[in-house]
C-alpha cells in the first residue's frame, strides 16, 4: 500500500518530501518518478486518447510536463496549456524537457481527456476568475477528466471545496494519500483512487481503515470468555432487537436484552431479562460477567432515558453510546465521559456529533481526535466518511462505505457490531476500527437496496474474511 497505509497531511507531506531531499534525493528526481508514475497509470487505463494536460505554476504543474512528455514518448497526442510560467526550478527544467505543443490558456481548446495540474497539495486560496472560468472550460469539453494529486480546488486537510470542482473519473495521489482523498465533500468526486509511489516513507497519526485480522475462538473459549453484551432497550424496541442480533452475529458469545416490561426476544438465543425499577436493573447490571453495556438505540430522549443513561455512565462496566444517548447527554459529553475509568466508544452521526461538541471549521480529523481527547473515549464519527479516533491521537480513515447504508437501523446494526468485538478483543479502538470495516463490508456483499436484517445476515461472511 502507498506510503503503508499513513495518510499525509499538506504539512506531514512536505516535511517528507523535504526528508528524502536532505538525504539527497533532487527536487527533480522527485518530480520524474510522480510524473512518469502518474503518466503510466493513464496510459494503462486509456491508452492513445488525446490529451490536454494543465500545468500550473508550481511543482504540481512541473508534474504536468512529465506527464505529457512520457505520454508523448508513449506515442500519445498530447498537449499543454499552462496557466503561466513556472515559478520553481523543478517545474522549469520539467518545461524544458517538453517536447510538444505549447498552448497559451486562452488559446487551448478541450480535448477528449483532460490532465488537471493546475494546483496539488497545499492549496490555501480557491481559484477564482478568469482562470476558473477556462479550467471549466477545458474540463467541460473533455470525455475524460483525471486530476493529478488532488483536484484543483481542494482543501488537503479537510476535504473541503476552495471553489467548485467536478467530478473526475480518476484521481492520481502522489507520494501518499491526504486526507482529502477520503474526506467528504472531496472524496465524493475522486473517481478511481490510485498512488504513485515516489520513496515517502512517513508515519502519521492518520491511517486507512485496512482489513483486519481477527482470530477464531480458542478451543477453550466458551460464551463468557468470548464476551457477554448488553443491550439495554427504551421506547423503540426494534432498535435494540437489531443491536443485539448485530452482536450475536460479530462474535459476542452471549446476548441479553435489559427491557422494563413487554419485550419480545428477536430469537431463541438472545436472551431478555426484564426489571421492575432502576433498582433492580443496576443490580442485574452488576453481573461480573458482562463485558461492554450498549445504551441508546431506541432509547429515547424524555427523562426516563436520561435516568436510565445515567444508571449506565455510573456502572462499573464499558460502556458503548449511540443515538440518543447522545443526544441526552448533549454538550456535558466530554466532561461527563471524562469522568470514567472504564473504556467508552461512542458512535455518532454528523447531528450527533454536533449535540456533543463544539462546533468548528477545522478537519473532521481534527474534530474527531478531539472530541475523543476531550472526552478520553474511542470516537467512531460515522458517515460516507467515517473517522475513527482515540484519545492518544490516533486515527483511522475509512474508504466509502457503499452508499445503501443510508437507511434507517445500519447505526443500530454497527454499535451491535462493534460492542461484540469489544467483548472478544477488551481494546476498544481496536474494536471500532474492526466493526466499521466489518460494517462497510458486509454492506458491500449484501449488493443493493437491503434492510439492516440483510445487512446483519451478511456479517458472518465479512468476517469470514478476516480470520
Amino acid at each position: 500500500m502507498l506510503n503503508n497505509g499513513h495518510i499525509l497531511t499538506a504539512t506531514e507531506m512536505q516535511a517528507a518530501e523535504r526528508g528524502l531531499i536532505d538525504s539527497g534525493t533532487s527536487v527533480i528526481e522527485l518530480m520524474r518518478r510522480a510524473g512518469r508514475g502518474a503518466a503510466d497509470y493513464i496510459w494503462r487505463s486509456a491508452p492513445h486518447i488525446p490529451t490536454l494536460v494543465l500545468c500550473g505554476p508550481g511543482n504540481n504543474g512541473g508534474d504536468g510536463y512529465v506527464i505529457a512528455q512520457t505520454l508523448l514518448e508513449k506515442g500519445a497526442v498530447v498537449k499543454v496549456a499552462a496557466s503561466g510560467e513556472p515559478t520553481t526550478d523543478a517545474a522549469r527544467n520539467a518545461k524544458s524537457l517538453w517536447q510538444g505543443e505549447m498552448l497559451a490558456l486562452e488559446d487551448a481548446k478541450p480535448e477528449m481527456q483532460f490532465v488537471d495540474c493546475l494546483f496539488g497539495t497545499g492549496l490555501k486560496r480557491p481559484v477564482t476568475g478568469n482562470l476558473l472560468n477556462h479550467y471549466q472550460r477545458l474540463y467541460d469539453g473533455a470525455h475524460r477528466r483525471v486530476a493529478i494529486d488532488l483536484p484543483s480546488g481542494i482543501k488537503t486537510d479537510t476535504g473541503s471545496m476552495l471553489n467548485p470542482v467536478s467530478e473526475y473519473d480518476l484521481t492520481i495521489a502522489l507520494g501518499a494519500f491526504k486526507p482529502a482523498h477520503y474526506l467528504a465533500p472531496a472524496s465524493t468526486i475522486m473517481g478511481d483512487l490510485v498512488g504513485v509511489d515516489i520513496g515517502v516513507h512517513a508515519a502519521s497519526q492518520i491511517c486507512l481503515l485496512e482489513r483486519p485480522t481477527i482470530n477464531p475462538p480458542a478451543k477453550l473459549d466458551h460464551k463468557y470468555t468470548r464476551g457477554l453484551v448488553a443491550v439495554i432497550a427504551g421506547k423503540m424496541q426494534g432498535a435494540a432487537k437489531l443491536t443485539a442480533l448485530a452482536a450475536q452475529q460479530s462474535g459476542a458469545g452471549y446476548v441479553k436484552i435489559f427491557a422494563s416490561s413487554n419485550f419480545s426476544s428477536p430469537n431463541h438465543s438472545i436472551v431478555v431479562e426484564s426489571y421492575e425499577g432502576l433498582d433492580q436493573l443496576r443490580a442485574q447490571l452488576s453481573d461480573e460477567r458482562i463485558g461492554v453495556i450498549v445504551v441508546g438505540p431506541g432509547l429515547g430522549r424524555d427523562a426516563a432515558a436520561a435516568n436510565l443513561l445515567d444508571l449506565v455512565l455510573d456502572s462499573k462496566k464499558p460502556v458503548l453510546l449511540d443515538a440518543d444517548a447522545l443526544v441526552v447527554l448533549g454538550k456535558s459529553a466530554a466532561s461527563r465521559l471524562n469522568d470514567r475509568s472504564l473504556p467508552v466508544i461512542v458512535t455518532p452521526h454528523a447531528g450527533e456529533f454536533a449535540a456533543i461538541s463544539d462546533d468548528s471549521e477545522t478537519a473532521k480529523t481534527d474534530r474527531t481526535v478531539k472530541l475523543a481527547t476531550d472526552s478520553g473515549a474511542v470516537v467512531v464519527h460515522k458517515g460516507s466518511d467515517s473517522v475513527i479516533a482515540n484519545p492518544e491521537g490516533d486515527v483511522a480513515v475509512a474508504q466509502s462505505s457503499p452508499s445503501w447504508l443510508s437507511t434507517a437501523g445500519t447505526g443500530d446494526v454497527l454499535a451491535g457490531m462493534i460492542a461484540a468485538r469489544f467483548a472478544n478483543e477488551k481494546d476498544a479502538f481496536l474494536a471500532a476500527k474492526q466493526g466499521q470495516w466489518l460494517h462497510s463490508r458486509a454492506a458491500a456483499l449484501a449488493g443493493p437496496s437491503f434492510s439492516p436484517e440483510i445487512l446483519i445476515d451478511h456479517i458472518p461472511k465479512a468476517l469470514q474474511e478476516c480470520l
